[in-house]
Order: C-alpha cells, then sequence, then structure tokens
C-alpha cells in the first residue's frame, strides 16, 4: 500500500523554473545571493536576474535557442548558475558535466546530448577541444577559447514559449544499473522538487549556506544554487573541498546551514583542525548521496553542537524524495533519511515478487511524484526498467519504512559504488578491465574504505601477465580520478548466476 507524504501536496504554478527561482530577487535587493568563497565576488539577489538576461542575450547573439544544449564544466562559481539560467532563458537544455572528466568521457557525452557549446574554466578548455566541443566559453581566459566575460550583452531576449514540461537539465547517472545515462528533467520537475523542500525543510534569508556539493550533480544544483535563491538564503561557493579552507568560510562568512556527504561529516567528528575552527554559526548540517553511520553523525552532532540529519535522492528525482526535518530534536530518528516530501508518494516492495511489504520490512524503494524524470533520452528500454507503466521509480535501494512512515536505507539493490558521494559504474569498469589482453574475465565492487565511503576493488581472471599497478594505471589513464580502481585481486572465476549475472555480493562477502 502506498504510504502518502505527511506534508501538502505541492501547487505547481504553469510557469519555467527561472520564475519560482527568481521570485525574491527585487524583494531582497542588495542581499548577497552567491558569494564567491575562493576570491570574495559577490552577485546580489537584485543584480541576479539582469546577469542572466545579458548572458541569455549574449548566447542568444551567438545562435543559442530553444532547444539547443550547453554543456556546463565548471566548479563551483557564480559564473555556473548564470550560465544554467541564460540557456534555461532561452528555452534551453543544460548538460552538467564533471570538470574531472577526460576528453573522452566529454566527447561521449556531448555526442549523447548534443551539446556543441563548452563553458568551463582554463585549465580545461584544452579537454573541451579535444572532445570535439565547437564553441568554448571560458571563465577566465585561455587560447582557443572565449572570455564568459565577453558574453554579456544589452537588449531584449528573444521570445519563448516556455513550456513547463519542456525539457531543461540533462544530468548523467547510471541509473540501477549500467553505464551513465542521461537523465530528462523538466522545468516541471526541477520547479516541484523547490517547492516540495520548501515545504518540508524551512530555509530563508536568515540562512548562509555552504556550497560545496558540485552543481553538476543535481544535489548540489538543487539545495546550493536554485533552492537558496528560491528561499533567499546565501550562498557561499566553494570550487573544490579543502577541509582547512571549508572551516575557514564557514567561521568568516556564518554558515547556517551545510549540505554534506558522508566522509565530510566523518572528517568534521574525527580530524584535529575541527578543534581549532569556530563553527557556533552552524544551525544544521543535512547528509546525503550515501547513508550516513548513526554514531558518526551523533559523533559530529555534539563535537559542533548543531544537528546532523539526513535526506534521501537520487538524479532520477531531481533529486529529493524524503529529508528529515529541521530542527526536530528528540523527534528526529539517527540513521533515518526521513519522511517523503510533498507531493510524493512511497512504497515498499518485494524485490522478487514485486508486492507491498509490511512497516519494518526490508524490499525495493518505489517513489511516485511530480519530481520524477521523464525518461533516459535515446533510451526507451532502460527508461522502462526504471519507471513503471504507474508512475513509479524503481531506485535500486533496499530499505523499510518505520511505524511513522520515515525511510531507513539499509543497502543497494543496484550495483553502483558511491566514492566520496559520486557515482561510479562497475560495467563501466569492467568493460576497460576487459580491453586489456591479458584480462579474461572481470567484475569490480564496492569495498568500504572510511572517509571515501567505498572504493573500486576490482576482481580478475588472468588470460596473460600482468601486475596489478599495470592493470590499475590501465583503467586510470582512461577514467576520471574518483573512478580509479583502487585494488586488484587474481581469482580463478567470477562467480556468476546461471544467466550469466555476476555475484557481486558473494565477491565482496569472500574478501
Amino acid at each position: 500500500m502506498p504510504i502518502a507524504s505527511p506534508y501538502p501536496d505541492v501547487v505547481l504554478p504553469a510557469a519555467p523554473l527561472g520564475d519560482v527561482v527568481f521570485r525574491r530577487t527585487a524583494e531582497l535587493g542588495s542581499r548577497p545571493a552567491l558569494i564567491d568563497g575562493g576570491d570574495g565576488r559577490t552577485v546580489t539577489f537584485g543584480e541576479l536576474p539582469g546577469l542572466v538576461d545579458r548572458v541569455a542575450r549574449g548566447l542568444a547573439d551567438r545562435g543559442f535557442g530553444p532547444g539547443d544544449v550547453l554543456a556546463v564544466m565548471l566548479p563551483n562559481v557564480p559564473e555556473f548558475v548564470l550560465a544554467f539560467h541564460a540557456a534555461a532563458r532561452l528555452g534551453g537544455v543544460v548538460t552538467p558535466v564533471n570538470p574531472l572528466y577526460r576528453a573522452e568521457n566529454l566527447a561521449e557525452q556531448l555526442r549523447h546530448s548534443g551539446a556543441r557549446r563548452v563553458v568551463t574554466v582554463p585549465p580545461l578548455v584544452p579537454v573541451a577541444l579535444e572532445a570535439g566541443a565547437e564553441t568554448v566559453h571560458v571563465v577566465g581566459e585561455a587560447p582557443g577559447a572565449e572570455p564568459f566575460a565577453e558574453l554579456p550583452a544589452d537588449g531584449a531576449l528573444p521570445d519563448v514559449d516556455m513550456d513547463p514540461e519542456q525539457l531543461l537539465a540533462l544530468p548523467y547517472s547510471s541509473g540501477t544499473v549500467g553505464l551513465p545515462k542521461g537523465v530528462m528533467l523538466t522545468h516541471r520537475n526541477l520547479t516541484a522538487n523547490l517547492l516540495q523542500i520548501e515545504g518540508a525543510f524551512p530555509i530563508d534569508e536568515r540562512d548562509t549556506l555552504l556550497a560545496l556539493l558540485p552543481f553538476f550533480h543535481m544535489y548540489g544544483l538543487t539545495v546550493n544554487a536554485n533552492l537558496a535563491i528560491a528561499t533567499g538564503a546565501t550562498s557561499v561557493t566553494m570550487a573544490r573541498f579543502d577541509l582547512g579552507e571549508m572551516l575557514r568560510l564557514i567561521e568568516r562568512h556564518r554558515v547556517t546551514l551545510a549540505f554534506l556527504v558522508p566522509p565530510i561529516v566523518l572528517a568534521l567528528a574525527r580530524h584535529p583542525a575541527v578543534d581549532g575552527a569556530d563553527l557556533s554559526s552552524l544551525r544544521t548540517i543535512v547528509s546525503g548521496a550515501a547513508p550516513l553511520d548513526a554514531a558518526v553523525a551523533s559523533a559530529c552532532a555534539e563535537r559542533i553542537g548543531c544537528e546532523v540529519i539526513q535526506g534521501y535522492g537520487l538524479t532520477e528525482a531531481s533529486p529529493v524524495t524524503h529529508i528529515t526535518p529541521r530542527d526536530a530534536g528528540d523527534d528526529a530518528n539517527p540513521g533515518s533519511v526521513g519522511p517523503s516530501i510533498g507531493s510524493t508518494e512511497v512504497r515498499v516492495v518485494d524485490v522478487e515478487t514485486g508486492d507491498d511489504l509490511p512497516l519494518g520490512a526490508d524490499g525495493e524503494l518505489l517513489v511516485r511524484g511530480p519530481q520524477v524524470m521523464r525518461g533516459y533520452l535515446g533510451n526507451p528500454e532502460a527508461t522502462a526498467d526504471a519507471v513503471d507503466p504507474a508512475g513509479w521509480l524503481h531506485t535500486g535501494d533496499i530499505g523499510h519504512l518505520d511505524d511513522r512512515g520515515w525511510l531507513h536505507v539499509v543497502d543497494r539493490l543496484k550495483e553502483l559504488i558511491k566514492v566520496r558521494g559520486l557515482q561510479v559504474a562497475p560495467a563501466e569498469l569492467e568493460a576497460l578491465l576487459l580491453a586489456h589482453p591479458a584480462v579474461a574475465d572481470a567484475a569490480v565492487v564496492g569495498r568500504p574504505a572510511g572517509r571515501q565511503g567505498e572504493i573500486p576493488w576490482a576482481y580478475i581472471v588472468l588470460a596473460g601477465e600482468a601486475s596489478e599497478r599495470e592493470l590499475v594505471d590501465h583503467v586510470a589513464a582512461r577514467v576520471p580520478p574518483h573512478k580509479r580502481i583502487r585494488r586488484v585481486t587474481v581469482v580463478d572465476e567470477i562467480p556468476r548466476t546461471p544467466s550469466g549475472k555476476i555475484l557481486r555480493r558473494v565477491l565482496r562477502d569472500g574478501a
């Protein structure tokens, strides 16, 4: 039986995302909306819509229009937000790209998404050009690219028929299994998720957020950019994680709210550098992207003196589906990711039969709501596997609902490995290993690794001679750092089901 959210259903406006995100900008005027943590540059709420429109005018002058795809390969800097909303303002689509991608990874995303134009930073311009980008806009200066600073232009914007159901964001996710797929998220999906989170988790102009989670990940883009602007909070951006710099920014800007991932919560709980930092402004830490151990959450909360709670979601749901209420106090449930947000139904079903399970029983989590994706770009089979005809998104995560309807995620049915909160698809690494002439068979599993969460660990059957270092280097040369194989174990055979599916749990448990 579906479990409804304890929060009211959201009322969706017949408007594009930007109308909701920028609804308070005139009212908030000179208040900082975005602060670049690196150089201190500030964009106020009053300036933000005009800057977006001027960047949009510049893109339109260069031929970008409805349905065109803009690849944004940036760290967390204010220009990410400007580029995203400028493309949206013109009826375009944004495909966010991990700045750690190599040229071959970027080339595949450009090809699949149809993006011909890339916004990036100077060190990555050669990567973008090698990947086949026709036009590169650079935040700064670099040969072969037009400075982003030259994009803004004056003048009226073209009239665009903005349908809330049209595609807006195209992040890439491995989904339940397999290689990365383009997740089609519409204006309606992203608008719904903003309003859903607002209804369950109050944020306002008294808050300052630490925007550390990468904007190329929907978790970071939704909560630290769009949600923060929509609610009047200030976001302090961090281009990359550095614990000392993070502590300095929290102290300097009096950060009140931080959306983080478990490895960073662990660092806050244990690292000696935290002892010398003034973190008294922090009221709430929300951990997501991977399960957080309840003992680690309690240790962090006690050390810093703020609440540490969890949320849950996935790219295919824009991404948030569950969150623990803010200021829950004694009502907080350690280890739980909270109840579902407004207009979100939940089922827990038997993995084998698909039948609904009672409260407390572990099964696969299914969710349904207006934030669920349209589907995977150009992949109807994968879409049908992920979203059934009744609109239920099969998350591939295993968990149960307690007697309050709060979700506890306990395991993953899906095969994804989570490295520092980022997804790694075993199938991608296995394909690279099998391309080596000395490898006859291969399987990759995630193994616990402390602050990193998990590491990719390969099991291989040799067909020739190759050292562990040679195989590690073979993969490392073809993937971004978080996807690198960390260890290799040689085995006589890879355990499989009669249908050929790798029994990864056998490898993990037998190691």
